[in-house]
């Protein structure tokens, strides 16, 4: 009795995940705010974690977003387009310290260094470059596949149409944020619930001269295929973006230890005014990337 009861709960978690995910990521028109989406999303990975019965085609430990609209032509990412983790608190971020540990074998001397930074409250996109042209521009969708955005990407000024630099790949999906600011959103708070929803709103539509209207914004942050490219770490990566005309997040920050990380993250909310003259639109999450050397 005691395990049906159990699965009853957790299968009622499960849809109304899925009841989310559709509002999100289908129809721009979220009901619930970030930290109450990933609570929700918490319980039902412990859960599984506490009882090995439970399994569930549609859990967030298997599925990544929400299957791509009708709407748009589905195209498949060539390496999965997968969501952030989540950690809520000190001892989170230990535990996500000790699978590194493990899974790279490395000593307890060791240390290991994050690219960290701020995350920007938009709309996933990769975009595909061959042969330094701009070819195709996709959006997550449910992680394996996307929608097929490629003319409403191309309305976008931050996103470069050619890149020429020697040492740009000769195939490589850029990957980042699209988002509109706080100051330009004011100007269409109208049509839209938040600046997120204009992101995607805006995206979605079916005539990208429509998209051309609404001021949208790119900040690249990391990628998912490439191919012969020779850099060894993201701080280089990130460089490199800036150089070949991406936009990057001013304040991701090379960050030793667990300790440090939560500091960054305890100042980062000290100066949350600040950071948002700047970059206008910020969501509550620390994007921390492993700093992979040579």
């Amino acid at each position: 009795m005691k395990s049906n009861f159990i699965k009853k709960n957790y299968l009622e978690k499960i849809k109304k995940i899925q009841e989310h995910n559709n509002l999100y990521y289908n129809k721009s028109k979220p009901t619930i705010t970030d930290q109450e989406y990933d609570v929700l999303k918490k319980e039902i990975l412990e859960l599984e974690n506490k009882f090995s019965f439970l399994r569930n085609n549609k859990s967030p430990s298997i599925s990544i977003g929400y299957k791509p609209s009708k709407n748009f032509t589905k195209i498949k990412h060539k390496i999965p387009m997968l969501s952030l983790g989540n950690a809520f608190g000190e001892q989170d971020l230990e535990n996500f310290e000790k699978k590194i540990f493990n899974f790279l074998s490395l000593k307890k001397s060791s240390s290991i260094e994050y690219s960290a930074e701020p995350k920007i409250d938009g709309i996933s996109a990769s975009i595909i470059y061959i042969n330094g042209k701009f070819t195709k521009g996709l959006s997550r969708g449910d992680g394996i596949e996307g929608e097929d955005i490629t003319q409403n990407l191309k309305t976008i000024k931050d996103i470069p149409n050619s890149i020429q630099a020697k040492n740009f790949p000769k195939e490589i999906d850029i990957r980042g944020e699209v988002f509109i600011e706080n100051k330009d959103f004011k100007k269409i708070s109208d049509k839209f619930a938040n600046p997120r929803n204009a992101a995607s709103g805006s995206l979605r539509q079916k005539n990208p001269n429509v998209t051309g209207k609404i001021p949208l914004k790119f900040i690249a942050y990391t990628y998912g295929y490439a191919m012969n490219m020779k850099i060894n770490n993201q701080e280089d990566f990130l460089k490199n973006l800036k150089l070949w005309g991406f936009k990057v997040n001013p304040f991701n920050k090379k960050i030793t230890g667990v300790k440090n990380l939560i500091l960054n993250h305890e100042n980062l909310e000290k100066k949350r005014k600040e950071i948002e003259l700047i970059l206008m639109v910020l969501s509550t999450k620390l994007i921390i990337l492993i700093y992979r050397k040579g």
